[in-house]
């Protein structure tokens, strides 16, 4: 089994590596890394609603999709990334699967004096406080499992990236559970404390330093093919919102100058209708701003680029183009 240990902290990048490492060669794989602040999403959820997007906008957190199922997660530099790449088993379902790829990490933490275990299908937990989301992809007969383990984590950036309220949005997408979650480094017992480079090192020793185990990085014409998946897939707005599933979108706010309410049908990640209503005074007809919103990718800086074009003051009173874009979101 191959062991790549990453150095880059590229979410785009890792991400992409992650499908390659399935679908371009045929070893099995054992892979540690990490990312940069970022949000990433499950494969079918809508991105929009998993997020905080005032939050994610202002501190620059990138969104990027995987190819797994399962729910959003905050990713930052106190997070392990793992994952098992192998041939998939007959007859093998998915709680199988994470039996089987994530005994080797129980058994590493328990090696550290850490009571971890798996719970319900996919879920690793030191007592009832979760430390771990696992998820799964096949692809012919290899299947991947890889999971994001909290070891020193921001659980206040975690917390604020992915505060959103669901209700305000509607739509059939997968919605993320936010259980109660914990980190590593908390757990470990007195006089075992580490760095999480150390923990890396630890992993790598624990898992990969067995006998059937070959280090290596990657070759010259595989960070070509990853380097272009980044590019024309895991960075793009189209993977990463464009492929949200239909959901609507239903917002009220009071200004000082008067009540308004929006709602959005978003589709394939563009603005197909949009309704704005409300008891403000107005010199020209809001369907002017309706009009030039459909038809729009349903991102930030689209939105924000269109109302700042428009005389917002004839419209509704006197109101800033990123006081209605944040309604928008």
């Amino acid at each position: 089994m191959l062991c790549i240990i990453d150095s880059t902290t590229d979410p785009y990048w890792n991400l992409a590596a992650e499908e390659f490492l399935l679908t371009g060669i045929d070893e099995p794989v054992f892979r540690l890394w990490r990312n940069a602040p970022s949000v990433i999403v499950g494969r079918y959820q809508n991105s929009t609603a998993e997020i905080n997007t005032e939050y994610v906008k202002s501190h620059g957190i990138p969104v990027v999709r995987r190819m797994t199922g399962g729910g959003a997660v905050f990713h930052d530099l106190g997070n392990v990334n793992y994952t098992f790449i192998d041939k998939k088993i007959a007859g093998e379902d998915t709680a199988s699967m994470f039996r089987r790829f994530t005994a080797p990490v129980i058994s590493a933490l328990r090696g550290l004096g850490v009571e971890a275990s798996l719970q319900g299908r996919n879920d690793l937990v030191i007592g009832e406080r979760k430390f771990s989301g696992n998820a799964v992809c096949v692809h012919g007969d290899r299947v991947l499992q890889h999971g994001c383990m909290l070891f020193s984590a921001s659980v206040t950036d975690l917390s604020a990236a992915l505060n959103t309220r669901p209700e305000k949005f509607t739509g059939k997408s997968v919605q993320s559970n936010r259980a109660r979650v914990t980190n590593i480094s908390e757990h470990l017992p007195e006089g075992k404390a580490m760095s999480v480079e150390d923990f890396i090192a630890y992993l790598q020793d624990y898992i990969a330093g067995r006998p059937g185990f070959t280090l290596r990085g990657y070759l010259p014409q595989e960070k070509a093919v990853i380097d272009r998946l980044r590019e024309e897939k895991y960075s793009t707005w189209q993977w990463n919102f464009g492929n949200s599933p239909r959901y609507g979108l239903n917002k009220t706010h009071r200004f000082p100058w008067g009540f308004i309410e929006v709602s959005l049908d978003v589709s394939e990640g563009i603005i197909r209708y949009c309704s704005i209503r409300g008891d403000y005074f107005f010199t020209r007809p809001t369907e002017e701003v309706e009009q030039a919103l459909t038809g729009l990718p349903h991102s930030y800086d689209s939105v924000l680029s269109a109302l700042s074009s428009l005389p917002l003051t004839d419209y509704f009173g006197p109101v800033q183009a990123s006081e209605l874009t944040s309604l928008l979101f």
